[in-house]
């Protein structure tokens, strides 16, 4: 039998992370920097399973066995390239026979092998703890502010600058807005995968310093965050953000304003219709028609974001932060959060 081992951390950095599930599986979420080697494909453990329900276990491990077996040297090939030389660790479901099969293939032919105890399941529950009571790495930071400003531009600054950040809505593959998912798809990304990479994103900073975020709702798009982590942000020190009118203008139209997005504009514009007036809202789509983006961005920020955003906020911000000029405002905002540790002491 191959050896076993309880899922850590330290694993993801140490062994060649092999998940024996099927593509479909997989697709749906996985172990970071996993490789997916699947024993059966979709249709096989759709097979195998009815076997097993209709005909018993003796049954369905014959079958797979036939399906399988002419496999083991492509498999054992193909993993061993994966691992170039490091200790494999190979996970299923829940740690049953179709890791169990591929590590005693490996371990017969003489690699360095570990079945995973407990399967994806295991570690779907390490990420589904780690969220409800969660404790990021250091002192978060929330950057809030109206639509167009520029918060994701200063949380790229701040990453250049070596400050540690996440950026949720890069994650969650969605700016978070009624336009939001322009140029961006969540169609292939699920909830599970979503937290995975959430919890992955906060694992590999370093402990102890101030991490940087974007203010989110309880939902990007179609995710939602995960466990307890918008209360935290709640929270946290709180920066409210500002930018003139005319620049949040050029920064929307920047980057909205391509013409390879003008059908999902009107799309999205549709879908707010009754939320900006049958007037308004012929007005807007008559500036999207003929392609006047000023005007279109200005009515879309004065009409609809403005008034849909932050119309209350319950909380007092602890800095007030312009971002007429991004590189000014990334120093502004870090030597402000080194200098004054009451800044980020909640």
């Amino acid at each position: 039998m191959p050896e076993t081992v309880t899922f850590h951390t330290d694993l993801l950095e140490s062994h060649c992370i092999i998940d024996a599930r099927t593509p479909l599986e997989f697709s749906e979420d996985h172990i970071p920097g996993a490789h997916n080697v699947p024993l059966l494909t979709n249709e096989e453990r759709v097979e195998i399973g009815t076997l097993y329900k209709q005909q018993g276990p003796h049954v369905a491990r014959i079958r797979g066995m036939e399906l399988t077996a002419p496999r083991f040297p492509a498999i054992m090939h193909e993993i061993a390239d994966l691992a170039a030389g490091r200790p494999i660790l190979v996970y299923c479901w829940r740690g049953g026979l179709r890791s169990r099969t591929i590590a005693t293939v490996m371990k017969l032919t003489g690699f360095p092998v570990q079945q995973l105890i407990g399967g994806y399941k295991a570690f779907r529950a390490v990420v589904s703890e780690a969220f409800d009571n969660f404790t990021p790495p250091g002192p978060l930071v929330v950057l809030h502010g109206m639509t167009g400003i520029g918060k994701t531009t200063l949380l790229d600054k701040l990453a250049a600058r070596g400050e540690s950040t996440v950026d949720l809505e890069a994650l969650a593959r969605h700016r978070g807005s009624a336009f939001g998912s322009l140029g961006l798809s969540q169609d292939e990304l699920t909830q599970k995968h979503f937290e995975t990479l959430v919890w992955d994103a906060f694992r590999r900073l370093p402990p102890g310093r101030p991490v940087y975020v974007e203010g989110e709702s309880r939902r990007i798009g179609r995710m939602t965050l995960p466990g307890n982590l918008y209360d935290v942000m709640h929270e946290s020190c709180k920066v409210w953000c500002t930018a003139s009118l005319e620049t949040r203008v050029a920064r929307l139209t920047a980057e909205y304003g391509l013409r390879e997005y003008a059908d999902g504009l009107g799309d999205a514009l549709l879908r707010i219709k009754k939320k900006l007036g049958g007037d308004k809202y012929a007005e807007i789509a008559g500036y999207l028609e003929r392609w006047e983006m000023e005007p279109f961005m200005t009515e879309l920020i004065v009409s609809y974001y403005d008034r849909m955003y932050y119309k209350v906020r319950e909380w007092k911000e602890e800095m007030t932060l312009s971002l007429e000029d991004f590189d000014a405002a990334a120093e502004e905002l870090a030597q402000a959060v080194k200098r004054d540790v009451t800044l980020i002491e909640r």
